[in-house]
């Protein structure tokens, strides 16, 4: 019996499992099933470690590259928002010129209609009055 089996197993291709009497040669992984009709069944423990440890890997990466992508984003809306700041503090400097300049501006309008009502009234009612001096300021 044994003289068969080594002569089978020797005279056999080393891609060909017997499955001899010994059981070491026709013997697959533990716990797997063997090939039915060339697909696997289940996979086997070895597999479905490998596969979990690629997942974590994938995962590992992709949370690193998700990290990375946010750390920029909040580094570009920093920027964007320091940028935002300044621009507000030039337009609130200039809202506070323009206002200053407005205020200026009609108290010299109100002293100005205030000495052409006072000239204008108080003359004699000649031909024109001070007609000249009203077109001037109205034109400027």
């Amino acid at each position: 019996m044994g003289g068969a089996s080594a002569s089978a197993s020797s005279g056999a291709g080393a891609d060909e499992r017997p499955k001899g009497e010994d059981g070491k040669q026709g013997q697959v992984a533990a716990g797997a099933q063997p090939p039915a009709g060339g697909k696997k069944r289940g996979r086997t423990a070895g597999d479905k470690e490998q596969n979990r440890l690629k997942r974590l890997l994938r995962n590992r990466v992709s949370a690193q590259q998700a990290r990375e992508r946010k750390k920029a984003y909040l580094t570009e809306l920093e920027a964007k928002a320091k940028g935002l700041e300044l621009r507000n503090a030039e337009l609130e400097q200039r809202v506070s010129t323009l206002q200053n300049e407005n205020n200026t501006l009609r108290q010299i309008l109100k002293n100005t209609t205030a000495h052409a009502s006072k000239r204008s009234g108080g003359g004699a009612g000649g031909k024109g009055g001070d007609g000249g001096k009203k077109h001037h300021l109205a034109k400027s």
